[in-house]
């Protein structure tokens, strides 16, 4: 019988109802083929050699044979770092300037180096990078949040396969955003923690959810997960910000970032998925309340007519089935 499931943090509720769907195994559907890429194409801006294609790079990190990663402006970018943070009013109109960051981040001179397939000091020299710019726009007044994703696959919105990630600077906090900072507010005043801590001990303590832990990190599938085999990975010790992660914890969660998405390339034969850090703004480092993550959303189902509407989506998928399965998936 299908049920509602609340998620403690941010209150959404969601639907698990399997019955609507196959599981992703089922031998009635077939594999999906893992995509296929040529280690350099000519044609790719993002490849060695054709660095005037991007505008010039803002950080650089060179290795032995050449660049390893270069983060670059958005040459079609969403937002412009010139300007200034001026809010105009005029009856029901309320604007004000496109101020802000939207940076590329280009992790790899290879054409076809998924993420997934990269080595531990790969993904650890991604999150320095990361770090370093989070924390290095976070110096900008006019900068209230800053998002840091990873599209992979078309039906998570990747326009070119080289592998890379972006980072987008607002000059506001958008009202989900707000509310999941309230929620977890109210719940630090009802309770006297952090809902992300009280979450994580729960989690630790039932292990029926947990894909994999280590001293610093969690990775588990959410009691409400919304959609198949959505994952978070939250840090054990609470921090707000992302950019307060401390050096021996990167190296950590490199390993379980790659480790479950390495989960997620074999066991579900390289689904298009979405990552996302979910941090405090700008101004709310060292708050009780929040506890940043990344987030993993799998590409397996379309938001529709119902979700649209409701603003509650239907996993067909149950939490922990999705857990034990990537648990048991050999890497």
């Amino acid at each position: 019988m299908p049920e509602l499931r609340q998620n403690l943090a941010t209150k959404e509720w969601v639907i698990i109802a399997k019955e609507r769907a196959k599981r992703p195994k089922d031998p009635s559907s077939p594999p999906r083929e893992r995509r296929k890429a040529l280690p350099f194409d000519p044609s790719c801006p993002f490849c060695p050699g054709n660095e005037s294609k991007t505008p010039e790079a803002i950080l650089t990190l060179s290795g032995e044979r050449g660049w390893k990663i270069r983060v670059v402006p958005n040459k079609f970018a969403a937002l412009w770092p010139s300007g200034d943070r001026l809010r105009h009013m005029d009856g029901v109109k309320r604007w004000m300037p496109g101020v802000g960051f939207h940076e590329v981040i280009i992790e790899t001179p290879l054409h076809d180096a998924f993420i997934a397939l990269r080595g531990d000091e790969e993904i650890h020299d991604l999150l320095q990078v990361y770090l370093e710019r989070y924390r290095s726009i976070s110096q900008d007044k006019r900068i209230e949040l800053i998002t840091l994703f990873k599209n992979h696959g078309e039906q998570a919105g990747t326009s070119l396969p080289h592998p890379h990630s972006q980072l987008v600077a607002t000059p506001v906090v958008p009202s989900h955003i707000r509310h999941r900072l309230e929620e977890a507010m109210r719940h630090f005043d009802n309770h006297g923690e952090c809902v992300f801590c009280a979450m994580l001990r729960e989690e630790i303590r039932y292990q029926e959810r947990i894909i994999l832990e280590d001293d610093y990190f969690v990775a588990f599938v959410p009691y409400a997960a919304f959609s198949p085999f959505h994952t978070w990975i939250l840090p054990k010790r609470h921090v707000a910000s992302f950019g307060d992660t401390a050096p021996d914890e990167i190296g950590s969660l490199a390993k379980t970032l790659k480790a479950v998405l390495a989960k997620l390339y074999y066991g579900l034969d390289d689904p298009d998925f979405n990552y996302v850090i979910r941090s405090v703004p700008s101004d709310g480092r060292g708050i009780r309340s929040f506890h940043w993550y990344i987030s993993i959303v799998v590409r397996m189902t379309k938001a529709a007519g119902f979700e649209l509407g409701s603003g509650m989506f239907i996993n067909p998928a149950l939490p922990e089935e999705d857990a034990g399965f990537l648990r048991e998936v050999k890497v």
